[in-house]
């Protein structure tokens, strides 16, 4: 019985900080103490506890008391197997507090860092003694368990309220490895510390596998800002000229907003080709899925669709390379209209191909502070890759149901895409004698640092580092989304959320297995005449007031005061940065220690520091800025101020190198007398 909070008994009051976790005290008086705390500071989780039948779990376990007072558990897989002891059968406070600062000091030298204050993730709670040692040392505790009725038998053993007070722990109870994904989204940008609960980690090979799926999970996510960074300065100055060049694309093509749920009230489908190997499987059947659904495709898939008949509604490209732009070349769907973001390769938007061009808000600095004071476009999420975008753009137009092929992020057979990509014709163009195009397969499986996953129909396939980021991304955002997302195929990388198919198609693949999700999807009632007439009466309305001369000259001088105020802000922050370097650099000999002198060349320093952080261009002046690291790397100083003097000149040193570049290809248009003409 569960007893409603004002009649919870008092807890008496001890002097010692453990003497009321050793009472020998009934399981309901911790039960209802603990679970009043959860219903005041977690109270949908006290909910989940409340509601969930746990009660068919406990016979594997079995409390006892030890000397300490404080109980410790056991665990026992069957009637014959032997019985696993959990916690210390003497001490476990004692034994969580030695095992909690031993896994700290480890995962720190592991993630090398002296930060004990970062997030942490704890892998297994048990009955909670690991968990409420590292509450006490660190506020942001992360708690994974995968059994909830382990949880609930603690909550019933003893006092808890160290733990389950306000801001001490997040909890992540549940079944599916996946349920981490929200937790890290509270992380932001921390690389977090994981430490292992190993007498539960690996309790049981299934225990075993599920926290070592949940540990990939987040060492990918972990991994992300690397990426970026690498991203980053691999394809910084590429992006920054596409930008510059595609500058005017803000005047001239509306934004996504405008078409933010057109299907809300629709019962219209919305289908998503993805370029994924197995987007062969339904070629054969895309007129008739075009014929059902609004058509999405991503840039490298548009080649699949026309070559079987079919100009998608939209085509979704947002990838800056000059290599992706190929995907594009000399293909034409005049029917379709492109989903651009405007660091895309410029030969992309000079296609003539395409009906008609929206953007998306920019990804990038420069190009969000001139649409921000010109045409806001609309935000569509990005998660490293085209479908991240192309499946962000399928539920921002609002469908109840999206259907998708091609989403693999694996490589089922070894493929990397679907027959007659361009990846594919240009590897047997260069394949060679001695190189063939099975070699260079090959590499690029192993670029990608590859490794078994689960599957979507079970066991296991090859995927990688890379692609195994996408799958977290799309885990976390299809949790999120009000849309149903329903697999064609069950040859890719398991992704929970997205509902599998539940058979496989027929060896001839002009055929449909009987229930299988095609075949499900090819039943629907046939829609192109309503989609068309829906799409015909948008885009009408919307040049009609995109176009209007009145909201034309508007944008227009929008626009150009945006890009006056860009290019003054950027020169300021430049001139100020080269200041900055002269400071640090020029000092006097006779003045390196005289602190009076070097306490005026701080506060010189400072006053920098804070006019560039009240800059409104700040974001854009840093974009090109290597990573800190980086610059740490240069240091040959070990004197503190003089160390802090040399950074600083590598810093503003740096910051006005990048600014530079920056302006040398935005004030071209400027420079030349080119007019704003549309």
């Amino acid at each position: 019985m569960i007893v409603p909070n004002s009649e919870i008994p008092a807890i008496p009051e001890k002097n010692s900080e453990q003497e009321f976790a050793r009472q020998s005290l009934p399981a309901e008086l911790f039960w209802n103490h603990n679970l009043a705390l959860l219903r005041s500071h977690y109270p949908e989780l006290a909910h989940q506890i409340e509601n969930s039948n746990c009660c068919h779990f406990e016979h594997h376990w079995r409390l006892e008391q030890t000397p300490s007072g404080n109980p410790t558990l056991f665990y026992r897989e069957n009637n014959t197997a032997p019985e696993i002891s959990i916690h210390s059968r003497r001490d476990p406070v004692r034994e969580g507090q030695r095992q909690a600062e031993a896994a700290l000091t480890e995962a720190m030298e592991k993630n090398k860092t002296n930060d004990k204050n970062g997030i942490i993730i704890l892998l297994g709670f048990g009955l909670g003694y690991m968990a409420e040692v590292l509450a006490q040392h660190n506020s942001s505790l992360i708690i994974v368990e995968r059994h909830k009725d382990l949880f609930t038998l603690a909550l019933k053993s003893r006092n808890l309220e160290r733990l389950i007070s306000p801001g001490k722990a997040m909890f992540v109870l549940s079944s599916e490895p996946a349920a981490i994904h929200a937790a890290l989204a509270f992380a932001e940008t921390q690389k977090p510390l994981v430490i292992k609960n190993r007498a539960l980690t690996g309790l049981t090979a299934e225990d075993e596998s599920w926290y070592t799926d949940v540990e990939r999970r987040i060492n990918t996510w972990a991994s992300k800002d690397e990426i970026n960074a690498a991203t980053l300065q691999r394809f910084g100055k590429r992006w920054t000229k596409n930008l510059a060049a595609n500058m005017e694309g803000v005047l001239k093509f509306p934004g996504v907003k405008n078409l933010e749920n057109i299907l809300h009230h629709t019962d219209i489908p919305v289908f998503l080709a993805a370029a994924g190997p197995s987007l062969n499987n339904i070629e054969k059947h895309m007129k008739e899925i075009h014929s059902r659904c609004l058509t999405i495709a991503v840039d490298t898939s548009l080649r699949c669709l026309l070559k079987n008949g079919v100009e998608p509604d939209f085509i979704v490209s947002v990838d800056p390379q000059y290599w992706n732009a190929l995907h594009l070349h000399r293909l034409e769907a005049p029917n379709t209209t492109l989903i651009a973001e405007s660091a895309v390769y410029p030969s992309v938007l000079r296609n003539s191909a395409f009906m008609r061009v929206f953007f998306c808000q920019s990804l990038f600095p420069l190009g969000r502070f001139i649409e921000d004071r010109t045409d806001p476009k609309g935000i569509l999420c990005a998660g490293g890759s085209v479908a991240t975008t192309a499946w962000d753009f399928a539920r921002f137009l609002g469908p109840s149901d999206v259907w998708i092929a091609g989403l693999d992020l694996a490589f089922p057979d070894y493929r990397t895409h679907y027959k007659g990509a361009l990846f594919e014709e240009n590897s047997h163009a260069v394949s060679k004698r001695f190189s063939p195009i099975e070699t260079l397969s090959v590499r690029t499986l192993e670029n990608g640092i590859p490794f078994m996953a689960a599957s979507a129909r079970g066991g296991k396939v090859l995927t990688d580092k890379r692609l195994s980021l996408y799958a977290a991304w799309f885990e976390h955002h299809i949790e999120q989304a009000n849309v149903t997302n329903r697999s064609l195929s069950s040859d890719g990388l398991a992704i929970h959320g997205l509902v599998p198919a539940e058979h496989e198609y027929s060896t001839e693949r002009t055929k449909v297995s009987e229930g299988s999700p095609l075949e499900k999807l090819l039943s629907l009632p046939e829609r192109r005449k309503e989609i068309n007439r829906l799409l015909t009466g948008l885009f009408s309305r919307i040049d009609a007031q995109f176009n209007h001369s009145s909201e034309k000259e508007n944008r227009t001088s929008r626009y150009s005061d945006a890009l006056t105020d860009l290019v003054r802000g950027l020169e300021e922050i430049r001139d100020r940065a080269g200041e900055a370097v002269s400071v640090a650099k020029n000092i006097p000999v006779q003045h390196r220690n005289n602190i009076q002198e070097n306490e005026k060349i701080l506060k010189k320093l400072d006053k920098t520091n804070a006019a560039i952080a009240a800059s409104p261009v700040k974001a854009a002046a840093g974009f090109l800025f290597p990573p800190i690291s980086e610059l740490e790397k240069e240091l040959q100083e070990t004197d503190p101020f003089k160390q802090h003097l040399e950074f600083s000149r590598l810093f503003y040193q740096h910051l006005s190198e990048s600014i530079d570049f920056t302006l040398r290809f935005i004030k071209k248009p400027i420079n030349n007398g080119k007019k704003v003409v549309y």
